[in-house]
């Protein structure tokens, strides 16, 4: 696949426009969304996430339309379950809902920045080192299993970073507005924003580190990774508003992530054994019965994957809740 540096400026400065635009247009004036607003800018979103790949199926071939599927497909998931957490930080800092927006915008943007780092180490790395795969590959199935057996139950207030601010910076103890910093008798003093702020920038990096050798374990052209990720980001702000409840239903999505992330650990495993080089591997030569698991395998796995937990979580939760409405009635 090959992408001109105009495109690439392009894409860059679309983004920034985007996220311009969603700044001044939707997060400068703090409010809480409506569900009507937030479920039509979710929509537009995420159908122009579909054109995109339908665009890359049409001028570079289905093979790089269904990596970029797949691949957003993941990412999109990844990033439900950072909403989960982005959720627990809110109710931690007791955000405000009007002030949630900006938290939520800043944290987008952070993640935005960490991944195109992120994108670039990864990119230069697989051009240079074949056996990178192992690692990504171990990576992949050491987060898969923290990733089951992960409850979300910590405390984001309680962060070592959080308290290492609490002790260094002055910090009020309410909100104001949705400033970050705040004159009060000539002096400056930071608000639980900024500490929010933090808690998010760290959580981001955590979910980076997750999502970046994921994507790569479905294509290796680094365009589709980052447009992949970019359109996963886009519309998370008011998918937040939108599923926000819901998200709490969703108590299985965990082990399907788990069990996402070891698919395309084993895949990029494989994948190592069909290009090895290292030399105390089958003598430096390529293990032909490695097999390359094809795109469209990959696609359907993951989106039955994600169809299945969803469908599950909604059916225990639904259970569960009957389960409590008749114990109250019966009381």
């Amino acid at each position: 696949m090959n992408v001109s540096l105009t495109t690439w400026l392009i894409t860059i400065a679309v983004t920034v426009a985007f996220f311009v635009y969603e700044f001044f247009v939707h997060v400068r004036k703090p409010h809480e969304p409506t569900i009507g607003e937030s479920a039509r800018w979710s929509v537009f979103y995420i159908s122009l996430a579909l054109l995109f790949g339908v665009g890359i199926g049409v001028f570079s071939g289905w093979n790089f339309g269904g990596e970029y599927f797949a691949g957003y497909l993941t990412e999109k998931a990844l990033s439900i379950d950072n909403l989960f957490v982005f959720l627990i930080i809110m109710s931690g800092f007791a955000v405000p809902k009007a002030y949630q927006q900006k938290v939520l915008m800043i944290g987008i943007v952070i993640a935005l920045i960490l991944r195109g780092i992120f994108i670039a180490v990864g990119a230069t790395l697989i051009s240079n080192v074949s056996w990178i795969f192992y690692i990504f590959g171990a990576l992949l199935l050491v987060l898969a299993w923290r990733q089951a057996f992960s409850n979300h139950e910590s405390d984001p207030a309680n962060g070592r970073l959080v308290k290492i601010a609490r002790r260094i910076l002055p910090i009020t103890d309410d909100y104001h507005r949705d400033r970050i910093s705040v004159k009060i008798d000539g002096k400056r003093f930071f608000t639980p924003m900024l500490l929010t702020i933090v808690a998010i920038g760290v959580v981001d990096l955590v979910f980076a580190v997750d999502s970046i050798p994921a994507i790569y374990g479905l294509t290796e052209e680094a365009y589709i990774v980052f447009t992949a990720n970019i359109f996963a980001l886009m519309g998370l702000r008011q998918l937040y508003f939108l599923i926000g409840g819901l998200l709490e239903r969703l108590i299985y999505l965990a082990q399907g992530l788990a069990v996402i992330l070891a698919f395309i650990g084993v895949k990029l495993v494989l994948h190592a054994l069909h290009v090895n080089e290292l030399p105390f591997i089958n003598g430096g030569q390529h293990v032909e019965w490695a097999p390359e698991i094809p795109i469209w395998f990959s696609l359907v796995f993951i989106g039955a994957t994600v169809a299945v937990a969803t469908i599950a979580s909604l059916r225990k939760t639904g259970k569960t809740r009957k389960t409590e409405l008749k114990t109250t009635d019966a009381t």
